[in-house]
């Protein structure tokens, strides 16, 4: 007998006919001997619709009025689910999201769960019944309950925690697909289906557009060693399965918010080669890190700033011992990307600097807090450690700083985030019981059937390509190179609640009235892109900044995969595609298992389709998406 959480979203319950076939499928599962609790969204458009009342009578509607319209299109839901259960003889019970005891912040329309108070839940399991929970929805406190929602995905997010706090065996999420492609198939029909996908990899494909998953929902299955699988709503086929790693023990108590950051990493083997003033052309970085992969080159951490003029620099690090031949590669493609025209021009000049050091910050805690960095850049600054680079991604932050200071940049992160250096578990609170209900504890659940793919063969470098579409960038020019200037525009971001993706700080470094000077560029979502503007224009001057200009007209395609790392001709596979098709690169950040581009908005979607078919992810089978 097992303890299962399904979760079925909107168009899995968007007619009676559906709410009947989804009581069908949870019959049967109960039938097989286990407990079930169920977890819907409201049917259909339903959301889409309320929102477009509501707007018809405030164009700026009130949070807390919002919260109380939304959670109605669950309560609708649960007690038609449950309804249809109990007709076919199943016992039934609905319960809305503060009936369950999801306890969560008051943050109207953007709440995250503090805690799920599970007594009533598991008495109603213990009798039998299939209890069929209102998602996306909690209450402020049990003492005042207000109503609070969680914002996008929110159903996702409610049922993986309940399947925490519960101890529930695995968590079923059925959708409209088959599973986990590699791509969204509506815009590549042939996308290929995947048997198994790591956590961090969906962290980051379900952060970059990929609409299967939320990335909260994914973020709390990694925290709490939840099995998750990916099923469709259609058809019996087994699916994707979210491979978590073994849990730390972490509390339950303040589940979505506790301990953000898990880890402080470095990295003292590393050295920095940069080209700057190279020409900002289709076919660039495909050219450099085409031969950086054809000598081997292994590559870490690469970045490409904004454009100034008519060139781009773009810097990459590695490890110190190959040093050497990078720089090599790097002087003898210098020549061939200067301005043939102007042969005495100093483009495409070479800067290399050792004696640096790669700090990072890892944990799943950091998805959509962007306190998160600013109070990384923060603790640097007040250690008088200057950020030469920055690299982020869904479970890390990086920043590069000069080698003798990676010590003091070390110790001083592992205080503020109170890690130990032995990643012990210095100040956490007391961990909460997990329930009894479930006949064998989180470590010992049942583990998902082995698969063909996992069991073969290894997966390929590259498991998906995502692109994201509703992205802007603001670019700072001129900001004082001087510890705490990452601070304090980072820290101002999240003060206003700004949430930042891409972060790129210029290689190229200019003196203005002896001061030192970088531009910094980073991109935020397009609806933040105007407001986040102006608020940094109207500080722009009292901090010695130079213009703060936004650019809407963007698109982020991006590849993501484990096995990519210690592969140099991964990047220079996706930068030749681009190349091939004459789409420039306007930038570049990587991580350890992403690569992302920025590309003008109307080339994004050929980006993406090019760059899915350079890496041979397609797949025999067309997915047609049901209406």
């Amino acid at each position: 007998m097992a303890l299962i959480v399904q979760k079925y979203g909107g168009t899995s319950v968007g007619s009676v006919e559906r709410i009947q076939a989804v009581a069908q499928r949870v019959y049967k599962t109960v039938n097989a001997g286990n407990s079930v609790v169920v977890v819907v969204s409201a049917m259909g458009k339903t959301t889409d619709g309320l929102v477009k009342i509501a707007q018809e009578i405030s164009q700026n509607p009130n949070r807390r009025e919002m919260d109380m319209l939304l959670s109605t299109g669950e309560q609708v839901t649960i007690a038609l689910v449950s309804m249809a259960l109990q007709e076919i003889g199943q016992p039934a019970i609905s319960m809305t999201g503060a009936q369950v005891g999801i306890v969560t912040e008051a943050e109207h329309t953007r709440a995250r769960i503090l805690d799920i108070e599970t007594e009533r839940l598991s008495s109603h399991i213990a009798q039998g019944k299939v209890v069929v929970v209102a998602g996306f929805q909690g209450i402020s406190s049990l003492r005042d309950m207000e109503i609070t929602t969680l914002g996008r995905g929110g159903s996702d997010t409610s049922a993986v925690a309940i399947a925490a706090a519960i101890g529930a065996n695995f968590c079923e999420i059925y959708t409209d697909v088959p599973g986990i492609l590699t791509t969204d198939p509506r815009l590549v029909a042939e996308a290929q289906l995947m048997d198994e996908i790591t956590c961090n990899e969906m962290l980051e494909l379900a952060s970059l557009g990929a609409k299967v998953l939320h990335p909260r929902a994914v973020e709390i299955a990694r925290n709490y060693g939840v099995p998750l699988v990916v099923k469709s709503s259609w058809c019996d086929d087994p699916g994707t399965w979210v491979i978590s790693p073994k849990p730390q023990g972490r509390s339950l108590v303040n589940l979505e918010i506790a301990r953000p950051v898990d880890n402080v990493e470095f990295d003292t083997d590393q050295a920095k080669v940069a080209l700057l003033r190279v020409p900002d052309k289709p076919g660039v970085a495909a050219r450099l890190f085409g031969e950086i992969s054809r000598q081997n080159v292994d590559v870490d951490l690469i970045i490409q700033s904004i454009h100034e003029g008519n060139s781009n620099d773009i810097a990459f690090t590695v490890t110190a011992p190959i040093l050497k031949r990078a720089e090599a590669v790097a002087s003898a493609i210098a020549p061939a990307l200067r301005n043939q025209s102007h042969p005495n021009s100093d483009e495409a000049e070479v800067m290399v600097e050792q004696n640096i050091a790669k700090v990072s910050i890892a944990g799943a805690g950091m998805i959509g807090r962007p306190g998160v960095a600013a109070k990384m850049f923060a603790t640097l600054a007040e250690a008088q450690v200057n950020i030469q680079m920055i690299s982020t991604s869904e479970v890390k932050v990086s920043c590069v700083v000069d080698a003798a200071e990676c010590d003091r940049a070390v110790a001083a992160l592992r205080q503020a985030f109170e890690i130990e250096a032995d990643n012990g578990t210095k100040g956490q609170k007391q961990q909460k019981e997990i329930s009894p209900l479930s006949p064998t504890p989180h470590s010992a659940r049942a583990k998902r059937p082995a698969t063909a793919n996992s069991t073969q063969h290894s997966p390929p470098p590259v498991r998906g390509v995502a692109l994201d579409m509703n992205q802007a960038r603001l670019a700072i020019r001129q900001v004082p190179d001087r510890p705490g200037m990452a601070a304090k525009l980072f820290g101002l971001l999240a003060q206003h609640n700004v949430s930042v993706d891409m972060i790129i700080q210029s290689q190229r470094c200019r003196i203005v009235d002896g001061v030192p000077k970088r531009d910094i560029a980073f991109t935020v979502s397009r609806i933040d892109g105007e407001s986040t503007q102006q608020m940094l224009t109207q500080v722009a001057s009292e901090l010695g900044w130079g213009e703060v200009v936004l650019d809407n007209a963007i698109a982020k395609v991006s590849i993501v995969g484990a096995g990519m790392v210690g592969q140099p001709g991964i990047a220079a596979k996706m930068f030749e595609a681009l190349a091939q098709h004459q789409i420039n690169i306007q930038m570049i950040a990587t991580s350890e298992i992403k690569i992302s581009c920025v590309v003008a908005q109307e080339e994004g979607v050929k980006a993406l389709q090019v760059i899915h078919a350079a890496f041979g992810l397609a797949g025999s089978e067309k997915f047609v998406i049901p209406a």
